[in-house]
């Protein structure tokens, strides 16, 4: 039965899902309060060059976008490369990621690097993670790599990303997002990862494309204010003074806002929503003359430096210059989510030069600040059990964003298949979801 679907968020998430709902015979309408369609894989002009504000990239895992990207007929603008990953630790750059850097690593005992290697190959080879749903990662990690493992490797990183969380962050999250790293590989020694030609941009305008073909409106610059309903059931979307009437509503907005643009939500589901803890991110891009080094991560353990650390994008996709990420990521109530620009400005150019220090003024060609509030869901121990349904107790209201990845990561390949599995219960209700 043909409906009109009103969408709210223009991300991948949205955008798949107001896709998918064409497909179906539905009428449909996304509303995104940005004046560009993607999200958090939406592009900006850095110096001529269209790159994401946000890093992505795709592992060979990530079955959803494959099928996505073949539907929309450019399936051959997948590409992969092969990857390394390094550890900065104390002034000193040491690589990991394979068994031969582990085996060379002097900053572990032989016993030590057997736990970690033994612990590691056994996470890759796990169906699932459902034993650690109820365990914190701090507990988990000490447990099968050592105190003395989790120290070194883990717990600096940890802390620089979620801060008075650290201790309350699910096992069952970090394990899975391990995993999927752990086997985007083309061999034991080989990391490999992906990335669209084009950038994440290729598959937002082939989707924008799409929408807009198949009869869809897509709405930028206009922010849903309100979601109505009367009497238990859906009855519109409010921009501003204005309300358009739909048969169904997806909302892909971030979830700390949930509470406030859905008044007739019961208090009980405000509350679940509310209890969703977020952190920030101010990312500062850099567009450099030389390369920092030949990983596309590096991770930091050094006390002078206060990002977990750093990202070389074009160690993983060609670019003329060097783009190096530098994520910040924080609670929004820290101190320093609030400085200025040229605060995060000068800071990250003192710590690509401890990390390079052949590195000079003159190599540093641009740099490029954003921020989101909501960046990051605190998936804490026994975190899909807090998690209200998708499906509210308002008739036609489906309510999802990046927490119900979990326990993935938050991915554009979890975007999609969450936009499509939203889609196919407009009819038929999500196996175990709330109903009136």
């Amino acid at each position: 039965m043909m409906k009109r679907v009103g969408i709210v968020g223009a991300g991948a998430m949205g955008l798949a899902a107001a896709y998918h709902a064409l497909k179906e015979g539905h009428e449909v309408e996304v509303f995104e309060a940005d004046t560009v369609p993607g999200g958090m894989a939406a592009h900006f002009d850095f110096g001529g060059l269209s790159i994401e504000r946000f890093y992505h990239f795709v592992c060979k895992s990530d079955e959803p976008t494959f099928a996505l990207l073949d539907e929309l007929n450019i399936g051959n603008k997948m590409l992969w490369v092969d990857t390394k990953m390094g550890y900065y630790i104390d002034g000193k750059l040491y690589r990991w990621g394979d068994p031969i850097a582990l085996l060379k690593f002097p900053l572990m005992s032989l016993s030590q690097k057997f736990r970690y290697g033994l612990a590691a190959y056994r996470q890759t080879k796990q169906k699932n993670f459902d034993h650690l749903e109820n365990m914190n990662a701090k507990d988990w990690i000490v447990r099968d790599f050592g105190k003395k493992t989790y120290d070194l490797m883990w717990k600096r990183l940890l802390e620089l990303k979620f801060f008075e969380y650290t201790d309350n962050i699910s096992a069952a999250w970090i394990a899975t997002r391990v995993k999927r790293i752990g086997n985007s590989r083309k061999s034991m020694l080989q990391e490999t990862l992906g990335f669209i030609e084009g950038g994440s941009q290729t598959l937002i305008d082939a989707l924008v494309k799409e929408i807009k073909a198949k009869g869809g409106q897509i709405h930028l610059g206009q922010k849903v204010t309100e979601i109505t309903s009367q009497n238990g059931k859906i009855n519109g979307i409010r921009v501003g003074d204005h309300n358009r009437s739909f048969d169904h509503i997806i909302s892909t907005a971030p979830i700390p806002l949930i509470s406030k643009i859905v008044p007739g939500l019961h208090k009980a589901e405000k509350e679940a929503y509310d209890a969703i803890n977020n952190v920030g991110c101010v990312c500062v891009i850099v567009k450099l003359k030389q390369k920092i080094t030949d990983n596309f991560w590096l991770n930091i353990n050094d006390k002078r430096i206060d990002v977990p650390g750093i990202i070389e994008f074009s160690n993983l996709r060609p670019i003329d210059n060097h783009i190096v990420y530098v994520p910040y990521y924080m609670p929004t109530t820290h101190h320093k989510f609030s400085k200025s620009d040229d605060y995060f400005e000068t800071e990250v150019r003192q710590y690509l030069k401890f990390i390079k220090p052949s590195l000079t003024d003159d190599d540093f060609i641009e740099i490029k600040i954003g921020r989101l509030k909501y960046s990051q869901p605190v998936c804490e121990p026994g975190f899909a059990n807090k998690l209200p349904p998708i499906q509210t107790t308002i008739e036609g209201l489906q309510i999802a964003d990046t927490c119900y990845y979990y326990p993935e990561d938050r991915g554009i390949s979890e975007s999609v298949k969450l936009g499509k599995q939203m889609v196919e219960a407009i009819n038929t209700p999500l196996k175990g979801e709330a109903k009136n």
